[in-house]
């Protein structure tokens, strides 16, 4: 039976070690790509330059995005105002009326259209809402919450 040279173990390792560096490279590309999913491309949130970021997220926590049309969406699913009532009203019945609820409306969306979202979700009795917004205008997205 033939010893096994000092070369045969380096090659066997270096291997490895480029297959675990390919997948450490794949695991930060989509974990980086999914964090930026999270703002939705149809809706421009305003700027607000003086609100404190926001460090921390709440699992529980319902983003309600309304656009400048004035439609609403969660997870990027177009819902209507009585669908959103239920949505959060489930919510609250599941989790308590400290359900955080964050409306991030378009700059361009009529007042009107961020105010039923709001009524939707005081009708259920949530009254704590948080608004979103952009820290800083331009490309660097740090959102904040009013």
């Amino acid at each position: 039976m033939r010893k096994p040279k000092e070369e045969d173990y380096q090659s066997g390792a270096l291997t490895a070690m480029i297959d675990v560096v390919f997948q450490l490279i794949i695991f930060f590309v989509v974990t980086s790509s999914m964090a930026n999913k999270d703002l939705d491309e149809r809706i421009r949130l305003a700027v607000a330059p003086h609100v404190k970021s926001v460090s921390k997220k709440d699992p529980r926590e319902i983003k309600v995005d309304v656009d400048k049309n004035g439609k609403m969406y969660i997870a990027r699913t177009q819902v209507t105002v009585p669908v959103l009532r239920s949505v959060v009203k489930k919510a609250v019945l599941e989790y308590g009326q400290d359900t955080p609820i964050i409306i991030r409306g378009d700059g361009e969306a009529k007042h009107s259209a961020i105010e039923a979202a709001l009524n939707a979700c005081t009708d259920v009795g949530i009254f704590k809402i948080k608004f979103g917004a952009l820290k800083e205008k331009g490309g660097k997205k740090k959102r904040g919450t009013k």
